[in-house]
């Protein structure tokens, strides 16, 4: 098991990203946006520099943390601007030796149609798009489809072959089970153990169902309602040998557009207690964690081996 995270909740500053990544002791980030702008979408001249300053400081990329289908995006927008972005992030991937990118399965739609069956067709091709390059789309139980519920991520485990998943343990508290009515919040225990199986990486922040009429809110890992040592503890027992990503949103929500003017020694204190939280769970658990090795293959049950 290795240890990385969302940097850019330290600081949008690759700079900074990588200081907070070696203060940690760790040598790996989940690369998402840099100046502001996701990793597949700023310039070539600003991914060369990005990849000198990484590859000065043995700093690698544990996964590509795209905004391949997210959240943000519709199952109605022009299929066009999705695989654009693909086919800008596998170069990329290419030359920093990444094998994991992050993708989703587009934003919920209002009602109870869904278009699923063009959901599928999509991520049908994204994923085929990266297969044929060696490189493994997993994909989060996020704001979209498959996090609707955890029969909705096996619905894509079903219809979307070579398609494998990551787990975020602090989405499920705030979110309703569409597969009940949406009338309660999901259970991420129950979420967790009905996926596992398919689950090549884990991320981890924890948060509180929230109150009526208010946001759902943050907390430091295994405070919330996430079921973080429960799951690191089953994790431990599986003998999981991916990667375990922290992405806090305590400073900055990437979800808010606000989240750029947090000020970044804010951001950056927080980020670090936040991985000294995580790393002292796991010690408390004798549950070592490794350096990230570029050599780690994923395997289908989300354990990794070497080549």
């Amino acid at each position: 098991m290795y240890l990385t995270g969302f940097a850019d909740e330290a600081s949008q500053d690759l700079d900074l990203q990588i200081q907070a990544t070696k203060a940690l002791g760790w040598n790996a980030i989940e690369s998402r946006n840099i100046d502001g702008k996701n990793i597949h979408d700023i310039s070539e001249d600003a991914f060369d520099i990005a990849c000198k300053k990484l590859e000065d400081a043995n700093v690698y990329v544990s996964c590509f943390g795209s905004a391949i289908a997210n959240w943000a995006k519709s199952v109605h927008d022009p299929f066009d601007i999705t695989l654009a972005e693909v086919e800008r992030a596998i170069p990329r991937m290419k030359r920093l030796g990444t094998k994991l990118v992050r993708i989703m399965s587009y934003k919920r739609e209002e009602g109870t149609e869904q278009h699923a069956e063009e959901r599928f067709a999509r991520l049908r091709d994204i994923v085929n798009m990266f297969v044929e390059h060696d490189l493994v789309p997993v994909h989060e139980n996020c704001m979209n489809y498959g996090g609707m519920s955890w029969r909705h991520s096996l619905e894509l485990i079903n219809n979307v072959p070579d398609l494998k998943l990551i787990y975020d343990t602090g989405n499920s508290p705030f979110m309703k089970d569409y597969a009940n009515g949406a009338d309660v919040w999901q259970n991420g225990w129950d979420f967790y153990n009905e996926i596992k199986s398919h689950v090549a990486y884990i991320h981890i922040k924890d948060t509180l169902n929230p109150k009526p009429g208010e946001k759902e809110v943050y907390t430091m890992p295994g405070e919330g309602q996430g079921y973080v040592k429960e799951i690191l503890r089953d994790l431990q027992a599986s003998n999981y040998s991916g990667g375990i990503s922290i992405e806090p949103h305590l400073a900055a929500i990437f979800h808010d557009p606000s989240a750029l003017n947090t000020p970044n020694d804010k951001s950056y204190d927080l980020y670090l207690e936040y991985g000294q939280k995580l790393m002292t769970i796991l010690q408390d658990m004798a549950f070592i964690h490794s350096p990230y090795s570029p050599s780690l293959e994923v395997n289908t049950l989300g354990a990794q081996s070497s080549k």
